[in-house]
């Protein structure tokens, strides 16, 4: 019996030295786990700094590619969009350009037309304002065509831009008007210089400077005089602004229309009323 309680004390000892003992070796092995961890930390952290160091060279390296390819493809898009802008502000401007050309034509038309209704006719005359749609100019004929929109007009009528006669019309045809002009070799014009009142006849040429002929031969033409209508055999009413003299010779006096007829785009038909005039005189030529 004593035996046995001495066994179950000696076996409580052991059990609470055993309890003790793995206490310190559970202290020891976290103690050395700690320890390890660190140390390890120190391996990995200088294994780091080395690979970095090793490493970044070779990183730098590969990255100046890339920043490269990054800057060129900024500039393509960059370039790309600045095309994209030139094209519409082209389109714009071109837009703009066809305003300002319909504009100046709008301003060129208003001027011509307030031009031509500057000119006041005879109380008995009426006239019309016409647009030029086709021109003739070459050795054998000077002319042009006139849209008259089925106004009055008649052959013989009196042809005028803002700054003097330019011929009269010769036939009329519909909505259109065939106006000969003072420089066709056809047209015979009674004028006269309108300071000294001699007396001449206005013939075209087929050339842009019509010549003065059937001057009497004592008259003293001068370069710079005014040649208007004279109103002679009822063709043309007296007064109205013909050309401007400017060259005189033994063999030709020149004159300069007061209009540039190659830019002639609207004209004033005035209606006097001498077509029946014109008409007798052609059938009496006949």
């Amino acid at each position: 019996m004593k035996r046995r309680r001495s066994l179950f004390l000696h076996l409580n000892q052991l059990r609470l030295l055993a309890k003790k003992f793995a206490l310190v070796i559970l202290f020891l092995a976290a103690l050395i786990l700690m320890l390890l961890n660190k140390n390890h930390s120190l391996i990995l952290e200088q294994t780091t700094g080395v690979a970095t160091k090793m490493t970044a060279p070779v990183v730098s390296v590969l990255v100046v590619p890339a920043k490269l390819l990054s800057r060129v493809y900024d500039y393509f898009s960059e370039l790309k969009r600045i095309k994209s802008d030139n094209r519409a502000l082209r389109a714009e401007n071109e837009r703009l350009r066809i305003l300002q050309d319909k504009y100046n034509a709008l301003e060129i038309e208003n001027k011509l037309l307030s031009n031509l209704l500057n000119y006041v006719p005879l109380p008995q005359a009426g006239f019309v304002s016409a647009k030029v749609v086709v021109e003739e100019s070459n050795a054998f004929a000077h002319s042009m065509v006139a849209y008259v929109d089925n106004q009055r007009v008649e052959k013989g009528d009196v042809v005028l831009s803002d700054s003097g006669v330019i011929g009269r019309v010769d036939k009329v045809m519909d909505t259109y008007a065939k106006i000969i002009l003072i420089t066709d070799i056809n047209s015979k014009i009674p004028v006269m210089v309108e300071d000294s009142r001699i007396r001449g006849v206005l013939s075209g040429d087929n050339t842009m400077m019509p010549k003065l002929v059937f001057i009497p031969l004592n008259a003293e033409i001068n370069i710079g005089d005014r040649i208007v209508t004279s109103g002679v055999s009822g063709v043309f009413p007296a007064g109205l602004p013909v050309g401007q003299v400017v060259a005189v010779s033994k063999t030709e006096i020149k004159v300069k229309p007061f209009t540039s007829l190659e830019q002639i785009e609207y004209v004033k038909i005035v209606r006097y009323g001498l077509g029946g005039l014109i008409n007798q005189r052609e059938k009496t030529d006949e």
